[in-house]
């Protein structure tokens, strides 16, 4: 168990009594309608990393392991957490010396698809086939690479044998059981083309893809889901006999909606910014509870590197020294989203204080401009000794009014330094599900990480994880940032168990992503949380394991 450092955490239970006869009406609630800011850009659990997709997913079905809100690791599919002490784990020594580890799970009892067909241990093997596989182009493709093979032992026991000890070895978040039965043989007809064909997003409410508390019952794509109680669920039963997701992917309508009752709740995960929010509450606190949760949630602009403008490091510092990240987020935030110094949140153990930082200096940017060759020009806007104008593109997810509020600050705070800033946003669902998959934005891209404690780096900043058509676009080091040096930390990182040396690691690699600035850190995003009064039950928690995890505990208030 990881110890929690400095989080404050608003409590969502009630800070007024109900509105006169709210009362009487939340005992009789029993839908729930949602709205979020984005549209899955696929319902297939290993396919892309989205957000949205996490958050709708946690409630029609569960990953092997999660973090809950304490930042405590704990089973979800498995029966009993393995670990070394446990003897459910177990280290073993690999033919070339190497230690790999043996790790022993068994399935809940009692968990069934939506159709009837129990959940059994072919759905794990079959999870890692698919992860395994080079043309099947999976977010996680590296944590299923390193599973060398799967022993099963009966319908609901197996071993995974994996090929290195990991200080990370029971964190198995990236494990989504897949319903054999129905997939294997869209798959194994074509494992090229299986995102495509994958009967998660060509018959998304076929009974049997999932087994959570709910079943999706109907899908309007880029609009909404609807999703109802899954008779089959062996846990806690749901209180919500219908609950209906809406996609309003403009976040004043967003506001809109909430208010006029078009939709109870908004996901705090995916919902109003922090601005936003607290301007909500100033004038319409009376009627809804608020809660702010710091997590690990890393806002940044991820900048292209084989943008010929961008391979030069003095230019990404000169674009970070440039713009007044301090008062960013003072003038939007009220100061409660802290400046980011490298990708590790100070919430987490493994943070470095003594991180370098780049402070807001416009002088020094210029300087760093000059040096890099690029002068002013007659209209400001700087270029080099060839005519080429160092004239970039930021994009964000559109409709996200807050991003697009930083977006012109950091427009107008780079162009007094003589950098030139188009914006061209996109709908999420596209932006995540094509143009950052695909590295296909041509500068700058703002967006957040969202992470577990002390989750490894590697699918962020390996150069092994950086998208291409010869990985199938695995991967999410979406800068193409490539330096020897780091990835060997990662590699190192990964096997280290003790944790005094594995904190040296750590420090090192945010050293290098300081200096080298594959991305330029923005802050540290608090979500907000607007519920109304008669919701009760969410919990969030602060990391990649969105609070839908527990819907089975949401009800309404009696």
């Amino acid at each position: 168990m990881r110890r929690l450092y400095a989080l404050v955490v608003a409590a969502i239970a009630s800070i007024a009594a109900p509105l006169a006869g709210e009362a009487g009406r939340a005992a009789a609630r029993d839908e729930l309608s949602i709205g979020f800011t984005q549209y899955p850009s696929t319902l297939h659990p290993m396919i892309d990393s989205m957000a949205a997709k996490s958050y709708v997913l946690a409630m029609l079905r569960r990953p092997m392991t999660s973090w809950d809100a304490s930042w405590t690791l704990r089973c979800e599919v498995c029966v009993e957490l393995p670990t070394i002490a446990n003897g459910l784990a177990r280290a073993v020594e690999r033919p070339d010396g190497t230690r790999g580890v043996a790790i022993s799970l068994e399935i809940r009892p009692g968990l069934a698809w939506s159709d009837g067909v129990p959940v059994t241990s072919a759905d794990a093997a079959f999870a890692i086939e698919v992860g395994r596989h080079p043309a099947s182009g999976v977010a996680a493709q590296e944590f299923h690479r390193r599973v060398e093979r799967v022993e099963i032992h009966d319908d609901r026991r197996i071993t995974l044998h994996v090929d290195r000890l990991s200080y990370q070895y029971n964190d198995l978040g990236d494990l989504h059981l897949l319903p054999a039965h129905l997939e294997r043989p869209v798959f194994q007809a074509d494992p090229g083309a299986y995102r495509q064909r994958t009967l998660f997003d060509a018959e998304p409410t076929r009974p049997g893809l999932h087994f959570g508390p709910y079943r999706l019952a109907e899908v309007v794509a880029g609009s909404h889901l609807v999703l109802l109680p899954n008779p089959g669920w062996p846990g806690d039963r749901p209180h919500f006999r219908r609950i209906t997701i809406r996609a309003i992917e403009n976040t004043a309508a967003l506001e809109a909606n909430l208010l006029s009752g078009a939709i109870d709740y908004i996901a705090g995960e995916l919902g109003l910014s922090l601005d936003q929010a607290l301007a909500f509450q100033k004038r319409h606190g009376a009627r809804f509870d608020i809660a702010f949760k710091p997590g690990l949630v890393y806002e940044h602009v991820d900048l292209n590197l084989d943008n010929p403008l961008l391979r030069d490091r003095r230019v990404r510092q000169a674009l970070l020294a440039a713009i007044d990240r301090e008062a960013l987020s003072r003038q939007l935030f009220e100061g409660r989203q802290p400046v980011a110094h490298s990708f590790v949140n100070p919430l987490d153990r493994v943070a470095d204080p003594g991180v370098q930082r780049h402070g807001f200096d416009p002088a020094r940017a210029q300087a760093l401009l000059d040096e890099a060759g690029f002068r002013a020009g007659a209209d400001g806007i700087r270029a080099d000794a060839t005519g080429r104008r160092l004239s970039l593109e930021l994009g964000t997810t559109a409709g996200n009014r807050s991003r697009e509020a930083v977006q012109q600050v950091l427009q107008n705070q780079w162009r007094r330094v003589g950098v030139e800033v188009r914006i061209r946003n996109e709908p999420p669902r596209v932006f995540f599900g094509e143009t950052m998959r695909r590295r296909a934005f041509p500068a700058m891209a703002m967006y957040a990480w969202i992470s577990s404690p002390e989750g490894g780096p590697r699918n962020q900043l390996h150069s092994a994880a950086i998208p291409s058509a010869a990985n199938a676009f695995a991967g999410q080091n979406y800068p193409g940032f490539a330096d020897a040096e780091l990835d060997g930390l990662v590699d190192a990182l990964e096997v280290e168990l003790d944790f005094e040396r594995r904190k040296a690691l750590w420090a090192r690699i945010q050293a290098i992503y300081a200096r080298e600035l594959p991305a330029l850190p923005l802050y540290f995003r608090a979500d907000a949380f607007i519920l109304p009064k008669w919701l009760a039950g969410i919990e969030p928690t602060g990391n990649q394991h969105p609070s839908s995890l527990r819907v089975e505990h949401w009800r309404a208030r009696p």
